[in-house]
């Protein structure tokens, strides 16, 4: 039986996070014994996963990353803290210096860099290690692993990082998994030298866990609403478009289709600005943030269309598990998005834009007939876990 240690952050609330549940939940553990690191033993997912896989005891050093600066130091953690406070000052001149708007990227890097030798190894020796999300360097550096592998989840030509210290990690690992085609290649114009190394499996989804969700009695004001009910599962962040997704409600309001609400479930820094958003284009009655909800599905099956309007991704999960749930969909044109459906089939792809969004939404609101034919398609389709797990059990093999 092989040893195999898999490390993230936490398992709050997100996409990439569900993923992982996913893939823990369907694992095979008569031939794998699994570990399982979390930086910090925190999040409404932790009662989901599964008690096949082992949880690592909390290491104090590593429970820091999420924290405030200031938490940390009121923890007496003084070295770390430090090294955070020049990863931020470093981050901010590299920043400048490449005209990069929002540094958070390079702070990530520099922090891991600067902390690292604060840091504790750990004791056991495994025959793999896994690195679920990016920065990897605790998988890299701090454990001894027969082989390593590394999970890539977003587009990597949207993100400015720090390429030398990237390329130094990556090359620590054997073999680089892509969430998706697109994604692959993407990575690969930015790191063409590690081509070799990347292999493409989608994510996990459990479609038969989802619709028994779906049924959950929860609170749902969709099931309340009589009007068009347009829905997006996403963080608030400026990746995710969701400012994007205001303005474009506000352009179909002012074209008189007054029925339509935009539900949002999802939390994260964004939230004063897009609250002031809505506020400021008279559409608190019309989009609806509805926050963080550990179980979204049943106010995904309520809305009639679900659209996201992120800037970038690597493969939205949420989007295939409308999908599971026989939604219309309609996402932006970032780079990946043609791996996440068939244009015209299962949804529409539309410009990245609030004109864009406004112009497929509405084209879907007025069109029932397209609508219908996209939910029959969507119900069609079968997920397949068992493939990309044997993807995975032969790299670990």
């Amino acid at each position: 039986m092989k040893n195999i240690l898999i490390a993230t952050y936490d398992l709050e609330v997100g996409g990439v996070e569900r993923s992982l549940i996913s893939m823990l939940d369907q694992f095979n553990y008569d031939n794998y014994k699994v570990d399982l690191m979390l930086y910090k033993h925190n999040g409404d997912f932790l009662p989901l996963l599964t008690n096949k896989v082992n949880l690592l005891k909390e290491v104090k050093q590593y429970s820091t990353f999420r924290k405030p600066i200031v938490t940390v130091l009121k923890d007496k953690h003084l070295l770390i803290a430090s090294t955070r406070i020049i990863a931020k000052l470093h981050a901010n001149i590299i920043g400048k210096l490449n005209r990069v708007s929002e540094p958070g990227y390079y702070q990530m890097q520099y922090m891991w860099k600067y902390v690292l030798p604060y840091l504790p190894y750990v004791e056991k020796e495994y025959d793999v290690a896994m690195s679920y999300l990016w920065p990897h360097d605790f998988v890299a550096e701090k454990v001894r692993a027969k082989k390593k592998i590394a999970w890539i989840h977003t587009d990597y030509s949207t993100i400015e990082t720090d390429e030398k210290r990237d390329i130094y990690l990556w090359s620590k690992f054997d073999y680089i998994v892509a969430v998706s085609e697109a994604c692959k290649v993407s990575f690969i114009r930015k790191y063409p030298t590690l081509e070799n190394r990347v292999k493409v499996m989608e994510n996990i989804i459990s479609a038969e866990l989802i619709k028994k969700l779906s049924n959950e009695l929860v609170d749902n004001p969709l099931e309340k609403d009589t009007r068009f009910k347009i829905i997006t599962v996403a963080r608030l962040s400026h990746a995710k478009g969701i400012d994007n997704a205001i303005k474009a409600l506000k352009i179909l309001i002012n074209k008189g289709y007054s029925n339509l609400v935009w539900y949002v479930v999802g939390y994260g820094g964004d939230e004063d600005k897009l609250k002031e958003l809505i506020n400021e284009n008279q559409l608190n009655d019309h989009f609806m943030l509805l926050g963080k909800k550990v179980n979204p599905y049943p106010y995904i099956k309520a809305a009639d269309l679900y659209v996201q309007p992120s800037r970038y991704e690597g493969k939205a999960v949420t989007v295939s598990e409308a999908q599971v749930l026989g939604k219309a969909i309609v996402i932006t044109n970032y780079l990946t998005a043609s791996s996440q459906l068939k244009k015209d089939i299962e949804g529409l792809i539309c410009e990245n834009s609030p004109t864009g969004i406004a112009t497929e939404v509405e084209r879907l609101y007025v069109n029932e007939k397209i609508r219908s034919n996209m939910e029959i398609e969507n119900k069609k389709l079968i997920y397949d876990n068992a493939v990309e797990l044997d993807n995975l059990y032969r790299l670990i093999n």
